[in-house]
């Protein structure tokens, strides 16, 4: 490898952190479920019921120390912040992949590529069919292992001003998709349309920005 490290030696990490994000994923699930046994007995559907005030602030709580938790696992890597925050980017992926794939194994769900789900809490409700964060899910993990496996052809902080401003810009797009029909759930309303169209125009714009870094060899700037 161009960097330097041992030949193997990102294949452990990745297998590791892997590993990790599998284990997180199953705890993740295992908590989500005993929430859902609780306010859907009947199996999750919209309407979306409301919990408790202070509920929903302990969930807020746990999915924020969920993150934390992931970041500091990234930490523990000893590696640059390039490389700490894309271990990052390519466990939370992981294990939100494996989100789902553990509740399909232990509840049967979802049923369909396109059932809707409640994906975040913070500050609002995200809301989208589990397929849409899925996909992102991927596009992390791609541009996670390019970048750990391809360092030089990023600078220290992955890219200039003007690529993390076409990244932010993608993940704006991503998230007006995912508040769409917010409003609406909080009103009691069941989701219907969900603007696939913004899903992939951030994809495109994020995965074409990163490209351009990658083949452009910008590390220097």
């Amino acid at each position: 490898m161009s960097n330097g490290k041992k030949p193997g030696t990102l294949s452990k990490v990745l297998f590791n952190y892997t590993l990790f994000a599998i284990a997180m994923a199953y705890l993740e699930t295992t908590v989500v479920i005993y929430l859902r046994r609780l306010y859907y007995p009947g199996g999750f559907q919209f309407p979306m019921i409301a919990i408790p005030p202070h509920m929903a602030l302990i969930e807020i709580g746990r999915e924020a120390a969920t993150l934390i938790m992931l970041w500091f696992a990234a930490r523990l890597s000893g590696r640059p912040f390039k490389e700490r925050f894309t271990l990052f980017v390519f466990t939370f992926a992981v294990w939100d992949i494996f989100y789902y794939v553990w509740l399909k194994v232990l509840i049967h769900w979802p049923a369909s590529w396109l059932d809707w789900d409640i994906l975040f809490l913070i500050p609002l409700p995200w809301i989208a069919p589990w397929l849409a964060p899925a996909l992102i899910s991927c596009a992390f993990i791609f541009a996670a292992v390019f970048i750990l496996r391809f360092p030089e052809r990023f600078s220290d902080k992955i890219f200039n001003i003007y690529g993390w401003l076409a990244e932010f810009v993608a993940a704006g797009l991503i998230l007006i998709s995912f508040f769409w029909q917010t409003g609406s759930v909080l009103r009691g309303g069941v989701p219907g349309y969900y603007p696939w169209w913004l899903l992939l125009i951030g994809l495109i714009i994020g995965l074409a920005n990163f490209f351009i870094f990658f083949f452009g060899k910008k590390g220097s700037g």
